[in-house]
């Protein structure tokens, strides 16, 4: 069996609302105002698949949002959106595979990020049997492609497949390619899943 989990808010915690906290303390800019016009459009999406560079997306970003921020205090709040990894999760990956499952990581994600986040989480990645991260596939979820891609690369069909998600989006799109998928809504969800 084939199990593909996302990474935030899946394996990993993550909060947006810290990220715009730093860049409030940073640029002097009220906190309710970037919570307004912060919104993950067409620059967060190219960012995803590897389109544009980090400095280009720090720029938009910065310049949809009206602050002025050095490309290291962008990067210090982007890093900010990781609260914590999830043990009970990387315990139930640990078993699946301990049992003879293939666990992998499918996660819209940015050069950014990883630059990041496995030297935060070492454990994340020793504990899965591979990583597909957007940036480096071109491609990112809810598109389709992205989930054949994987299943492609597993040599697995869909139905023998299970994919957990926090995004009812990317949830919709994998059951469209026939792969039965969890819509993780909470912490509670894949360990009782698994229960």
């Amino acid at each position: 069996m084939l199990y593909i989990f996302d990474l935030g808010n899946v394996v990993i915690d993550i909060d947006f609302g810290r990220v715009l906290g730093v860049w409030s303390n940073l640029s002097g800019a009220p906190l309710a105002s970037l919570k307004k016009q912060f919104v993950m459009g067409d620059a967060f999406e190219q960012h995803e698949r590897g389109d544009i560079t980090d400095e280009a997306f720090a720029a938009k970003i910065c310049g949809e949002l009206g602050i002025a921020l050095s490309f290291e205090q962008f990067t210090a709040g982007w890093q900010a959106v990781f609260v914590g990894v999830r043990p009970e999760v990387i315990e139930i990956i640990q078993g699946l595979r301990k049992q003879g499952n293939r666990v992998v990581i499918l996660s819209n994600t940015n050069r950014l990020h990883c630059d990041y986040w496995p030297s935060q989480y070492p454990e994340v990645q020793q504990s899965v049997d591979k990583l597909y991260l957007s940036q480096d596939l071109g491609m990112r979820k809810p598109d389709p492609a992205i989930y054949r891609y994987v299943l492609e690369q597993e040599g697995v069909n869909a139905q023998d497949a299970v994919f957990f998600d926090d995004n009812a989006e990317n949830i919709a799109a994998a059951k469209s390619v026939g792969l039965p998928a969890i819509h993780v809504t909470d912490r509670g969800v894949v360990p009782a899943y698994f229960a």
